[in-house]
């Protein structure tokens, strides 16, 4: 196959000259060659992304697995980043509990979960996705923190470059900001494409790859660009909701990710970056059904030894309930949540501790914070900081 990934064009910045590259424009030209093996792959993945779309659908309350798994991919997005933050720092956070948490870290994590959910209602209400919207996106991810000295969703009027001190030093380096608006130009045409005209999981992967190379804007590519991920599918309606999130393969994988990205590039090679796409895909959905079932199963299991109560079982069983929905509370965020008093909320507590279902996590007799561990142990897999 005799296919150009795109042209490289000079440049120079304070007297030094660098070569950069500028992407032709998607789909793909030839177009991509699907043999028998990224068929499979296809199909592979369109089947683990309907069971997973299927059970988020069937969870007794899917907001609640939504909510945590939104704060997982905003993490492992983030961390890729370099964040150090855990995800027990941004439920603290957002708790209003975060001694000791560094704040600019954990204040891009939670921009994260607030820019994907205004992408998400933009979508719903009729908003085509466009590069307006993506300059939504981005002024709600940048905003506050290190992010506002970056130009929050305007688009870059600069070379940037990534690796390197310099541009001539780097190990890629993206469009220069003249040929920028035609290189967006012909991406936000591609992302119009209607899905019975490419397959959306074929669409999504080839825009990621894309927007990373073109790299728009001064920061926050990378995880804008995780996160249009989620968009494409959503806006298709392959998914209900944002229940496929790739940053944890990306993130285990992250060596071949960026080869893959490079390879493209250098060679054209769409359909090696594909079938490693897919395979995420395939193996994303399948852990988020897996943690799904996990996680209904602990709720049940714990529920049960609730009965052992007697009459507290009732108020304990309420405040259970909340922890069911977030892992991490405090007396108050839970009192003002449920019809009972601060007294009953904080005996409960004490039966739920007793029980070893709960335990306080800071130590002091103020402003105590309880943690419900084997939940937050299943949330928490692979979220560690690189």
């Amino acid at each position: 196959m005799d296919r150009i990934g795109g042209e490289t064009v000079p440049g120079s910045l304070a007297d030094s000259r660098y070569q950069a590259y500028v992407p032709r424009p998607l789909p793909p030209d030839p177009p991509l060659a699907f043999d028998a093996g990224l068929v499979a792959r296809l199909e592979r993945a369109n089947q683990a992304l309907g069971r997973l779309d299927g059970m988020a659908r069937m969870l007794p309350d899917p907001d609640l697995f939504l909510y945590h798994y939104v704060r997982k991919e905003a993490l492992l997005s983030s961390q890729i980043e370099g964040t150090q933050s855990s995800l027990s720092d941004l439920l603290l956070f957002e708790l209003h509990e975060a001694p000791g948490v560094p704040i600019d870290d954990v204040e891009e994590v939670s921009n994260y979960v607030a820019a994907l959910n205004h992408g998400l209602e933009r979508l719903r209400g009729g908003f085509p996705l466009s590069l307006r919207l993506l300059r939504e996106i981005h002024a709600v991810l940048l905003r506050g923190g290190r992010g506002a000295k970056s130009t929050p969703g305007e688009f870059r009027r600069t070379q940037n470059w990534i690796g390197g001190r310099t541009p001539a030093t780097a190990s890629f380096v993206p469009p220069p900001p003249e040929r920028l608006d035609e290189c967006l130009h012909a991406f936000e045409q591609f992302l119009h494409l209607p899905h019975d005209v490419m397959p959306s999981l074929i669409k999504a992967a080839l825009a990621h790859l894309q927007f990373e190379t073109i790299h728009p804007f001064n920061d926050g590519n990378g995880r804008l660009g995780r996160l249009l991920i989620a968009l494409i599918l959503c806006e298709d309606k392959v998914l209900a909701e944002p229940s496929l999130y790739l940053s944890l393969y990306f993130k285990a994988h992250r060596s071949e990710y960026y080869d893959q990205l490079d390879r493209v590039r250098r060679t054209g090679d769409w359909e090696t970056w594909l079938a490693f796409f897919l395979e995420g895909v395939e193996q994303t959905s399948t852990q988020a059904v897996d943690t799904a079932r996990r996680i209904l199963a602990l709720f049940d299991a714990d529920r049960l030894k609730l009965r052992s109560l007697g009459r507290k079982a009732a108020s304990a069983g309420q405040v259970f309930e909340q922890f069911a929905r977030r892992p991490v509370l405090g007396a108050p965020q839970i009192a003002a949540q449920l019809s009972l008093s601060p007294l009953t909320v904080r005996k409960a507590l004490v039966e739920l501790s007793k029980l070893g279902l709960i335990n306080e996590i800071t130590g002091q007799q103020r402003n105590r914070v309880w943690l419900y561990q084997d939940y937050y142990a299943i949330l928490s897999e692979g979220a560690s900081p690189l």
